[in-house]
């Protein structure tokens, strides 16, 4: 099963206010494991990038003037993305700005049946919780000591984690070899080497009065008591 964790950097909060995104990252899983092919693009805004976000994930004006503006990335994007889920923390904020990119190109809307949104999950699971990403690397104790600055392909990176560990883990103690199950002959008997002891019968004894009370519950039954046959 193949899913994309991704995240974006923009200029601001609203695409419908003129911000622009400045960054995309893409990590692709297969069975929710990270499988190296990533796809990382840092796009030109064509605009100026407040200060106020440029402390939040350090992409200056400067430093994207000379890349590839949407128009001309957006294709290679997806493409890689393909038709496969979209993992998202907190989707509604990148799905409004790639839909809304893609709708000035003149391209379709990627669907919302094609977004998870692990920050939903999150909240969903640990109910009146921090949900935030940080928060959730805490709480499944992920490194994200080099997070210093928001970063889309590193946040990418770190979701794929998290992600994985919302679904429950990796639970690697369940994980069963692929011969064994293929030949129904696993050895079961390698769990333990210590030969089972066998328990010796316990012996209860019955007090007396419980014993003829039982006996004359007996008696009033008469033929039919399974103690008699």
């Amino acid at each position: 099963m193949r899913e994309i964790v991704m995240d974006t950097e923009t200029t601001g909060m609203d695409p419908y206010e003129g911000h622009r995104i400045v960054e995309i990252g893409c990590v692709e899983t297969i069975n929710h494991i990270p499988t190296g092919n990533n796809l990382h693009i840092y796009i030109n805004p064509e605009r100026d990038v407040p200060a106020e976000v440029v402390a939040v994930h350090g992409l200056t004006e400067e430093f994207l003037k000379d890349k590839k503006t949407f128009a001309e990335t957006y294709h290679e994007f997806l493409e890689f993305i393909g038709k496969d889920k979209l993992v998202i923390h907190n989707a509604d904020f990148d799905m409004k700005f790639i839909n809304h990119h893609l709708g000035e190109m003149g391209a379709a809307p990627i669907p919302s049946t094609q977004v998870i949104d692990s920050l939903k999950i999150a909240r969903k699971k640990f109910p009146g919780s921090p949900a935030s990403l940080d928060a959730l690397c805490k709480r499944f104790h992920v490194d994200n000591s080099n997070r210093t600055l928001h970063g889309a392909l590193l946040d990418s990176e770190i979701l794929a984690e998290v992600y994985l560990e919302l679904l429950g883990g990796r639970q690697t103690g369940l994980t069963l070899d692929n011969a064994d199950m293929g030949s129904g002959t696993g050895d079961l008997t390698a769990q333990s080497s210590e030969p089972k002891k066998k328990r010796e019968p316990r012996v209860f004894d019955i007090p007396t009065d419980e014993l003829d009370a039982h006996n004359k519950m007996i008696e009033t039954l008469g033929d039919k008591a399974v103690w008699n046959k």
